[in-house]
């Protein structure tokens, strides 16, 4: 039989390190782009914005951070409060980056006092005002009983810087009942705490918006007519703050989007012209 001829020592070695280098090479190639592909994914996913939002959006703005963030990795910290006392803080420096307001007048004024970034102002949604009462009994379907006067106080937001308090004093007007309970008015600091008098017994009713009702079984209510009052517009609007973050204006594209407008119509919100 004949022997093979063997490799001398110095060409296996050779070939040893040759394979080494390879493999080491090829290693730190997947490693790195197995690396990298995560580490951009993940910084894409980081973004975080912070969002001024008016108490009756307090729902569907959970709703709708929930979902946006399920669409874009990003998310929506969100900082919840009246319209008046959102824009004070934003003027006084607080860091919100988007602001989402029960009005139009002061997304309005934002831009124009600099602010807000100019045209990023929208409107995201047109609300609804309701006559509410933990009583079953109390609240008719026309709203008489705020004529028949047989209740001990009535709740509203503060008309200063809650615009559905604006609005509801508007419908007294309208109705002629606001010299009758004037003495009979309890003001929240925002409709969050004016709903809070009403569940907790400290008003016998108040007017809140709809998408604070809309899932209770509970009570009795009158949807106001939107005839009474001017319509409650509400404008969102970049802030300067924002206007380089993707996140931010990555919210602001979301709550355009058709699955952010289904969210609001099952809180009674309708479309922004």
């Amino acid at each position: 039989m004949q022997n093979k001829p063997s490799r001398a020592p110095g060409a296996m070695a050779g070939a040893s390190r040759a394979r080494a280098r390879v493999l080491l090479t090829l290693g730190l190639t997947l490693g790195m782009g197995l690396m990298l592909v995560p580490l951009g994914a993940s910084i894409a996913r980081a973004g975080e914005t912070l969002v001024a939002v008016a108490a009756n959006f307090t729902a569907a703005a959970q709703d709708i951070g929930a979902a946006f963030t399920k669409a874009t990795g990003h998310t929506a910290t969100f900082s919840f409060g009246s319209t008046g006392k959102l824009y004070a803080q934003i003027a006084h420096g607080a860091p919100y980056q988007v602001f989402l307001a029960a009005d139009a007048i002061r997304p309005e004024k934002a831009e124009t006092e600099g602010l807000a970034v100019s045209g990023s102002r929208f409107t995201y949604a047109v609300g609804r005002l309701v006559l509410y009462s933990a009583d079953p009994t109390l609240v008719d379907d026309t709203g008489e009983v705020l004529t028949r006067g047989d209740f001990a106080r009535l709740a509203i937001a503060n008309p200063v810087t809650a615009p559905y308090g604006a609005a509801a004093m508007e419908v007294l007007r309208a109705l002629g009942a606001q010299d009758a309970v004037a003495t009979r008015l309890v003001r929240g600091d925002s409709l969050s705490q004016t709903l809070q008098f009403v569940i907790t017994g400290n008003a016998a009713l108040g007017f809140v918006a709809l998408s604070q009702v809309v899932d209770s079984p509970d009570g009795s209510r009158w949807l106001v007519p939107a005839t009474l009052h001017s319509p409650l517009r509400q404008d969102a609007v970049l802030l300067t703050r924002g206007a380089d973050d993707p996140a931010a204006r990555a919210f602001l594209d979301f709550l355009k989007s058709r699955e952010a407008r289904a969210i609001m119509g099952r809180y009674g919100y309708t479309d922004g012209p």
